[in-house]
């Protein structure tokens, strides 16, 4: 794509106290092979040193801009905050974290395919998780455009995962500007939300390339619970969210009753093996957005019927968790 046709696109990169790796980020966005782009570092009162890296980049490339946040706010009123900022004539949308990189074609392909696909909003690609490859490996190489509600409804059904964190996406830039806020904040799982969202809207598109890199060894929100099985806490919050938008009556009884039986199994299981306080406080505040809270009516009788299975072989666990168990089930009938 030559010079005079490129879209311009709009980078963002919200940051606090990423110095560690905003360099890395930033050199990965301005080594982009796609060149019309606008880029924003947004300051979240950083205090570390991040806010002179990059005071630095500005000085350097005219297409880098710095926006200081007047006071602190949260991860995702930072993220919204960000995506205000973006340039009047910018056509896309493309948010780098400041933890993660793109890769040199990043931005060219994925301009590329929104340009030759009109009804897609969003642009998805494999993406690497530290050195895992990630992203929708079951779908077919040929296929570039998924309907958008193919997608939600294969999302349920399926448990697929089309897209990935805010950094493995591209979006249209009207799409953002009519979206206020952009990400729920009071989503756990906010990006995914606002994808699933969006393609009920608009088609997907999807590059067969690995074009983001995603860190998972630092210190991150998502990094910090990856024990508690956060993938199913969110599709149980998808389905039941949205469950009934896309799927058949039929489909949905079906598939929420799976939904629901893997996740109370689940936490049926960490019952069992003692998970702490911290455990049930990141799945309480999930649910806690849907107004539900942990069903122990369900999750008790599954744990004491898993027990009774573990009881059969003496110096089980069964014989350590039980009078925990039971002090457990009157906590929670309090």
């Amino acid at each position: 794509m030559s010079l005079e046709h490129q879209p311009r696109v709009s980078v963002v990169t919200p940051f606090y106290n990423t110095a560690e790796y905003l360099a890395e980020c930033i050199e990965s966005v301005l080594a982009q092979t796609y060149t019309n782009f606008e880029y924003l570092l947004v300051n979240n009162k950083s205090t570390d040193g991040s806010r002179a890296i990059a005071e630095r980049y500005q000085a350097r490339d005219a297409r880098v801009r710095l926006v200081d946040n007047e006071v602190f706010v949260g991860m995702l009123e930072n993220y919204n905050g960000a995506l205000g900022q973006i340039s009047d004539d910018s056509k896309y949308v493309k948010i780098v974290q400041a933890d993660d990189a793109a890769f040199p074609e990043c931005l060219e392909r994925m301009v590329e395919l929104a340009e030759r696909e009109p009804s897609v909003g969003i642009v998805s690609s494999f993406y690497l998780w530290g050195t895992d490859l990630r992203g929708d490996i079951g779908l077919n190489h040929r296929t570039s455009v998924i309907p958008g509600r193919e997608a939600c409804r294969k999302t349920l059904l399926e448990r697929r995962q089309y897209t990935g964190s805010q950094t493995t996406v591209l979006y249209r830039a009207e799409i953002v500007r009519k979206r206020r806020p952009f990400f729920a904040i009071t989503h756990p799982f906010a990006d995914s939300d606002t994808a699933f969202e969006l393609m009920l809207e608009h088609d997907l598109g999807y590059v067969h390339q690995v074009l983001t890199f995603n860190r998972k060894d630092n210190e991150s929100t998502l990094n910090n619970v990856l024990d508690f099985h956060p993938l199913l806490l969110h599709f149980f919050l998808t389905m039941e969210r949205y469950g009934a938008t896309v799927l058949t009556p039929d489909e949905l009884i079906k598939a929420r009753s799976e939904m629901r039986h893997d996740y109370y199994s689940y936490l049926a299981s960490q019952l069992i093996r003692m998970k702490g306080p911290a455990f049930w406080a990141y799945h309480r505040k999930g649910l806690a957005t849907l107004e539900q809270d942990i069903p122990w009516p369900t999750v008790v009788p599954c744990a004491l019927a898993e027990l009774c299975k573990l009881a059969l072989s003496p110096g089980t666990t069964a014989e350590r968790t039980l009078p925990w168990l039971v002090s457990r089930v009157r906590e929670a009938l309090k």
